[in-house]
Formats: structure tokens, sequence, C-alpha cells
């Protein structure tokens, strides 16, 4: 990738050389401390021996004290060179023994010795500030990461791969194309061709505007992915409501006891189905009560399903699953999946066949039910196409809405013939503007700091 003229700077001589702890603290096998910038392979060099003679391959080093003579650590030492490394300066990577005191020496021995200790996210800052990434695929490491689900984990890797960097600079070169046909049209209008047809320009705006609406689309299944869908599962008290929390789950997180009201609270669980991460809600039993506590518990209930993505509304009976469908009604706008929970046991009643039998003693029907949130949940998200990358960060999603509304803007002013062709135009510099901050090819500090703000400190 090309640096930005606007951010490339000369980091080389112009950057404090920085190390940090890569791995967390602690009892562990092995720990990584990874220093970059113009000085790193001098400082290094003064405890490390032999020196490594081939960039990019471990070798084995003795990691010595100020004074060379007190032996810190045995470790393998890899020097990437720049421009070749991931930040784009001098980079060298200790991976020595796990713990709290050995790498804590290694590091006051470089810091020692003229580095200073990195700010969270600096490490990959640098990396975009040389060309070696673009913000967009910056934020996607920090996605990769914090995933805790296979959608989040394949999401991240296609950003950092740059599908959502080159589905925003074909985005933008659409703006410009378009700027070009009114700059034309303003520049040469005697020009044998003729004026650009305004039929043209406006077909080339909405096809503009489909796309942005295409990436705005994703927006609810990015926060799905992002931050898990919410899956409440409600019902009357002891209708087998914690045992299927606890089936869908795998693991006896919630209390299951035969007393009415035993769940006081909501109790949350991180889970994945097929296609999406749920955030399973085990609440107190819907019902009239006079218990100061259960109440609350059941006020708390009755704020997830204001919330909630998908709501299983549980029931032992024909009766059970009647009345919690009245008790919901009003409560929630989510989709309802009926749920015949203890279906192991025998009945005499009439179940209508919209109904999934489940049973947390046997794993009847806990696939089908999975099956079945999953659908729900594609079909209020929009199901996950490949083509078309999602957005993640609330910064992408104003950014996009911001090019979305400047086009939109000039699609109208061109359609009315409202305002002359310059000053309409300056719609599409605004549009181009937002897409050009949002993978870096202009940018600030104050957005940079916004994006590595929650990065861990090595990253």
């Amino acid at each position: 990738m090309t640096p930005s003229p606007v951010l490339t700077e000369s980091l080389a001589g112009g950057q404090d050389t920085i190390v940090a702890l890569a791995t967390p603290p602690g009892r562990g096998a092995i720990s990584v401390v990874r220093m970059s910038g113009g000085l790193a392979t001098v400082i290094a060099a003064r405890s490390i021996t032999p020196w490594p003679l081939e960039p990019r391959r471990a070798t084995l080093c003795r990691i010595s004290a100020l004074d060379g003579k007190q032996a810190l650590d045995r470790a393998l030492v890899t020097v990437f060179v720049a421009p070749d490394s991931f930040t784009g300066e001098d980079i060298v990577e200790i991976s020595g023994h796990g713990g709290l005191y050995v790498p804590a020496l290694v590091m006051e021995t470089f810091v020692s010795h003229g580095a200073r200790v990195a700010l969270p996210g600096e490490f990959t800052r640098r990396a975009v500030l040389n060309g070696k990434l673009d913000v967009t695929q910056a934020e996607a490491i920090g996605d990769l990461v914090d995933a805790r689900s296979a959608a989040m984990h394949r999401t991240a890797l296609a950003q950092l791969d740059g599908g959502l960097s080159r589905r925003i600079t074909s985005l933008r070169e659409a703006l410009i194309s378009i700027e070009a046909l009114i700059a034309y049209d303003i520049d040469f209008p005697e020009e044998d061709d003729g004026p650009v047809p305004r039929d043209r320009i406006a077909g080339e705006v909405e096809l503009l505007l489909s796309s942005l609406d295409a990436l705005l689309a994703t927006v609810a299944a990015g926060e799905m992915i992002r931050e898990g869908a919410i899956i409440v599962i409600a019902g009357l008290p002891n209708v087998g409501k914690s045992s299927l929390f606890n089936a869908l789950l795998g693991q006896s997180r919630a209390i299951v006891t035969d007393v009415p009201g035993t769940t006081r609270d909501a109790i949350e669980a991180f889970v994945e189905s097929e296609s999406w991460p749920l955030r399973l809600v085990d609440t107190a039993g819907l019902r009239e009560t006079s218990d100061t506590v259960e109440r609350i518990g059941i006020e708390v209930s009755e704020r997830y399903l204001t919330r909630a993505d998908v709501v299983l509304a549980c029931g032992d009976s024909a009766e059970s699953l009647s009345a919690v469908t009245d008790a919901l009604y009003g409560k929630t706008e989510a989709p309802i999946i009926a749920v015949r929970t203890k279906s192991d046991i025998p009945d005499q009643e009439k179940i209508r066949s919209s109904v999934i039998r489940v049973s947390a003693e046997t794993g009847t029907g806990l696939k089908e039910l999975l099956t079945e949130i999953d659908h729900l949940l594609s079909v209020e998200a929009g199901p996950l196409r490949p083509d078309i990358p999602v957005l993640t960060k609330s910064r992408q999603i104003f950014a996009i809405q911001r090019a979305r509304d400047e086009t939109k803007a000039f699609g109208n002013a061109w359609r009315d013939r409202h305002l002359p062709a310059p000053v309409a135009a300056v719609h599409l510099r605004s549009a181009a503007g937002a897409l050009e901050e949002l993978i870096g090819a202009v940018s600030t500090d104050d957005v940079l700091d916004r994006v590595f703000s929650s990065f861990c400190v090595g990253k």
C-alpha cells in the first residue's frame, strides 16, 4: 500500500523508539517483548548476544543486563528491518520465558538504554502512519483481538484483508468521477461533445446511492456480530426457562428448582449458533407478585424484552404457552418463537404445529430451535453477503451515512436545478471527504486517538 502523503512521516528519525510487553502479564510459558523505532536494533544490540545476523529468522540469544554481565534470560530473538516490518520501522521481538519478573527485567533494560514504554495501540498506529495499513484495517486488528465468535472472527479477517477498504475506495472513485463530469461541464461548456447529459450524472448518483445504502443495510448485522443478538427466554415461573438456558449453554449457570420465582434477576451468557453470536438471557418468570425483590426482577425482564432481537416464549403446556403469549403483548417488538419445554414429559393437550418442542433433559429440539433463531435473525438483519463488507464501528457508520446524505443532497440539487453546478458540487466534495477520512487518506490526530484508544498495549 502506498503511504498517504497526508499521513506519511519520517518515523525512523522523528519518533521515539517504543517497547511493550505484547503478551498478557502473569504466569505463562512464554512472553513476547516488542521494540520498534529507528534505534530499536541499536538499543537491543547492547543487551543481546549473539546478534541475529539474518532478518526474520529467530535466533537463540542471551539477554543481558546493563553491565553486560548479568544474564536476564535466554530467548528467541527476531529482527525485522525497515520497511519490511509491521510498523514499517526496525522491530526487535524477544520471545522469552513467561511470568512477571523476567519480562519486566527485559523491558526495564531496554527503557534504560533509551526506549520508552509504548502507548495503547501505538505499534498499529505507526503501521497506519507508515502506510502499512489504512485506518479501517487497523480497526479490524482491534476487532480480531476482541473477537469472541466465529462471525466476528470472519468479519474482522475480511476487513483486515481490505474488503471494506476496497469498497470505500471504489465509492470514493465513483464520487470523483462524478466530480470530474461536473468540472468538465463547467470548464468546457462549448466543447464539440456538448454538455454532459444531465441524465447521465443523475444515473451515476443513483448507482452511488444504491451502493451506499447497501453498506448501511449491514449496520444491524454488524451490531449483532459485535455485541451478540439478544435472545430473551421468557415465560411464567417454573416452566423450564432456566433448564432451557442451561441446555443451550451446555453448562449449569442458572439455578433450577421447582420453586416458582427462583430466578430473581436476568442472567446472561454468550453462545454461538450456526451464523450468529447469541446473548442468551434467562429472565424472571412473568407474573403478578407482591414480593418486592421478585417484582424488581420482573421489571428487569421487561426491560430486556424491549431490547430483544428474538424472544423465546416458553411454556410447559398449552395453557402456560397461551398465558405467556398474553403476558408478552405490548412488551416487545421482537419476533417470538413459541417453545414447548419439558417435551420429554407426555401430555394429552394439543399443541399447535408452529410451536417448537424441546427437552432440556434429552436435548430434543435444541438444534431445531437454534436453526429457527438463526433464520429470524437473518430476516431481521439481512443475510451476510460475502461481496458486501459489514460496518461494525460507529465511526464507519457515521462516515458512510454522511457520504450518503451529501450525495443525496447533490442529487436533489442537480435534479431540481435550484443550485448552480459549482455550488451543488460542494456536496460531492464533502461526501468524498467523509470516505477519505474513513480510510485515512485524510486524517487528523483526534481521529487516530479515537481509533486506538481501546487497543491493548503492545499491539
